[in-house]
């Protein structure tokens, strides 16, 4: 091998030591801080010359294996590797069993080489949670016998790190001579690209606004790929917030692979979307594909590999030529891909699986976010929980009884945290009771993690009751009880009361930016783009980016005659306003329509508006073909609705502002001639929005804007950029609310926009 190639000891034996079913049937596990603090205890009963966390590393032909021992006592002459479990052991199945071995005796490998040791004790070290107590499974081995075992694991790993090391030269090699696929850039195309390469050659973060129809997709990945091999990145990660977008980006790579790029690519999909078996739980007595999985990932694996183009449909006929589980095999696959193609949740969730890799395995990473504006509040769903009331209800009237105890301590905590609040008594009828709180209901709170740990410790003794609802209680609660150890104040709390039985305790993040910080840190480079990124300090501020960040905006290859704006400054569409305004909205609808008929839709602030507003359009105007969004509107519903905007077609589609058909949609040419917008898009003025803006402002000083005015002209200027998607493409937008007019809202529309003199309705 003539490059060395560098391994984890960890994934060194993942490789070549596991085997067997998979079985992810429910397991009560400690979690990660668990794990640490376990590790901690075992170290602190050792004695004083005891060594935790003993860095190692070897090597064998071309490969370096590096990795930290959890633990070495060198009186005793003994290196320990501790695992921490719930329950009874005997419950271990032996292939991870075999694993655990597999990892020790590696250490014992590398500490017996760097230590001139002639033999070693070797010992797994599990200790249990709840009790605190080690089992303790040793063996003595020679230096010569762990060598040997050293080297056997390295043998079944360099066939593969060979490979991996030519395809990395190869792949490299490709992406220098990269060309860009087509025969000219896009007007503004090049200008994105250029700064993408820049961030990527300064390892630094990128805002980049950009508008619809210049093709961002190709003009971000491009570049990053063309900087790969010269920046040594080892992943591109290309995120996204919807299905379409990912579909985008498999488009863009595909005409870059044409050329015969060695490139592999990887489209992560839901777990819920790749199973194959879904009424069947997933481990090897129940899925036929997860029956003997370790056996048969070598052969799947080297096939994905030698494929190399890997979206969701060539990984399924992949693995199910090989028996085994599509989902599974992608995950295993996410080591291996050169562009891993997913939903942001797989960077930026607090369990992401692209980010524990590029951590384990120390990958350099660039990381591209499409659709970034939405990122504020996807992230803040991430690190947000809830406690429900009635789902607790159902699980204590069937829990095992040696539940009933801690289940009985919740519901009587329950029952004071509502009092505490206030909302004994019901609300206005329909209206649900809610309150804020000032601080996290402690005792509440105790009594979660209690029921948490209470159910883990019985399921681990007790299996056979892991009924799917006691399960959910305790992921939510876990959940809930993980955010709250980090409480402050990014996040709030509140309470909302639904009738009797049926409240939800919710932890709310409010500002993602503290747990999104260090995965920006993590990235080697990292690109946001999209056609809604200003102002910059609002990204900046709410989703942790680095002080170096650069905020550029693209020029538009659209020109202002494009793109008629208008102003109806008479109109109000305030809360107290709103039935007042419902009749100039329809006279300025119909007298658009009148002028050029043809496609249009109508935006509205909520479905209530809506429906009042097509009401009185109907009954005005029944000539005027019109439909409408729904609530709840299932996908075939959706596509129908988007299916009446035909090239020459007429009528007006009437929708919400923020909803499915307010952005990430095309219809270009005549397909959509305009676009109403009734409302500045502003999030409702409640107790919760309120808390927001005065958490905002003590942080950023800028809580008015960050809470209401800057999130709804996000949704305006989305919504009004589904008319001109090319630079062939003319329509009109009508702005109608009073103040549009005000510089401070005029300032967030796009600059490229002519904005003329506010007009009243004729």
């Amino acid at each position: 091998m003539s490059a060395t190639y560098r391994v984890a000891v960890r994934a060194l034996c993942d490789f070549t030591a596991r085997e067997g079913d998979l079985d992810h049937r429910f397991t009560p596990a400690p979690s990660a801080r668990e794990g640490i603090e376990g590790h901690t205890l075992v170290a602190s009963r050792r004695g004083e010359g005891y060594i935790a966390e003993l860095p190692l590393s070897g090597a064998f032909e071309g490969l370096r294996v590096t990795g930290r021992a959890d633990g070495f006592d060198p009186v005793a002459n003994r290196l320990e590797e501790i695992k921490t479990h719930r329950g009874s052991l005997e419950r271990m199945a032996d292939n991870q069993r075999a694993l655990h071995w597999a990892q020790v005796k590696v250490y014992g490998a590398l500490l017996c080489k760097a230590r001139g040791l002639e033999r070693i004790t070797l010992v797994l070290v599990y200790l249990e949670i709840a009790s605190g107590k080690e089992t303790l499974i040793s063996q003595d081995a020679t230096a010569d016998e762990l060598q040997a075992f050293f080297v056997e694991q390295c043998q079944r790993f360099l066939a593969w790190a060979e490979q991996e090391a030519v395809h990395r030269q190869d792949r490299d090699s490709g992406l220098q001579a990269l060309r860009f696929p087509h025969a000219a850039f896009r007007p503004g195309q090049r200008e994105l690209a250029e700064d993408v390469y820049k961030a990527a050659s300064t390892g630094r973060c990128l805002l980049a606004q950009a508008p619809t129809g210049i093709g961002k997709t190709m003009g971000t990945l491009f570049p990053m790929l063309s900087a790969m091999p010269r920046q040594q990145l080892d992943r591109i990660a290309f995120l996204t917030m919807k299905t379409p977008g990912r579909r985008l980006a498999l488009d863009a790579l595909a005409t870059l692979r044409e050329e015969d790029l060695p490139l592999r690519v990887l489209e992560l999909v839901a777990r819920e979307k790749a199973c194959e078996y879904p009424d069947r739980a997933c481990h090897g007595e129940s899925c036929p594909l997860a029956a003997g999985f370790y056996d048969r990932l070598p052969a799947a694996r080297q096939a994905a590999v030698d494929q190399g183009w890997l979206d969701r449909a060539a990984l399924r006929e992949v693995a199910l030529a090989h028996d085994v589980c599509p989902y599974y095999l992608g995950q295993e696959l996410a080591r291996w891909a050169d562009v891993i193609v997913g939903d942001v949740n797989h960077w930026f969730d607090s369990h992401a699986l692209l980010h524990g890799l590029a951590q384990a395995n120390d990958w350099r990473t660039g990381v591209l976010v499409d659709e970034a504006h939405n990122l504020v509040e996807r992230a803040r769903g991430m690190y947000s929980a809830e406690l429900d009331q009635q789902r607790f209800n159902r699980v204590r009237r069937a829990a095992p009884k040696p539940l009933s105890r801690p289940l009985g301590r919740l519901a009587r905590q329950w029952q004071a945290a509502i009092k505490e609040a206030g909302l004994e008594e019901e609300g206005e009828p329909g209206k649900p009771a809610y309150r804020l709180q000032t601080a996290l209901p402690e005792k509440l709170v105790n009594a979660a993690q209690q029921v948490g740990a209470a159910i883990t410790d019985h399921l681990g003794e007790h299996p056979e009751d892991a009924s799917l609802e006691l399960q959910e209680l305790l992921f939510e609660a876990l959940a809930f009880c993980r955010l709250a150890e980090h409480f402050g104040e990014h996040s709030l709390c509140d309470l909302i009361r639904q009738g009797r039985g049926r409240a939800v305790l919710g932890l709310r993040n409010l500002i993602p930016a503290d747990f999104l910080a260090p995965r920006f840190k993590a990235a080697h480079a990292s690109v946001l783009f999209s056609a809604t990124l200003t102002p910059a300090h609002y990204y900046r501020d709410l989703l942790g980016l680095p002080e170096n960040t650069v905020w550029r905006e693209v020029s538009s290859p659209f020109a202002a005659r494009q793109l008629e704006v208008r102003i109806r400054s008479d109109i109000s569409t305030r809360f107290r306003d709103r039935d007042a305004s419902i009749d100039p909205i329809v006279a300025t609808l119909a007298q658009e329509y009148q002028r050029k008929p043809g496609h249009y839709l109508a935006f509205f602030s909520s479905f209530a508006y809506l429906d009042a507003t097509l009401a009185r359009f109907r009954e005005a105007h029944p000539e005027v073909p019109v439909f409408s969004q729904t609530r709840g509107m299932p996908e075939t519903q959706r596509e129908a609705f988007l299916a009446r905007f035909t090239p020459g077609g007429k009528g007006i589609g009437f929708a919400v502002l923020g909803g499915a058909f307010a952005e990430g949609i095309d219809l270009p040419g005549d397909r959509l001639i305009g676009a109403f917008i009734a409302t500045l898009g502003l999030p409702p003025f409640n107790d919760f929005n309120e808390a927001l803006k005065a958490r905002l402002t003590a942080r950023f000083g800028q809580g008015d804007d960050y809470t209401y005015r800057i999130p709804g002209m996000i949704k305006v200027v989305q919504a009004a950029g589904r008319v001109i998607r090319s630079p062939e493409d003319q329509g009109v937008v009508v702005l109608m609310d009073d103040r549009f007019a005000q510089a401070s809202v005029r300032a967030l529309l796009p600059s490229w926009w002519s904005l003329g003199n506010p007009t009243p309705l004729i």
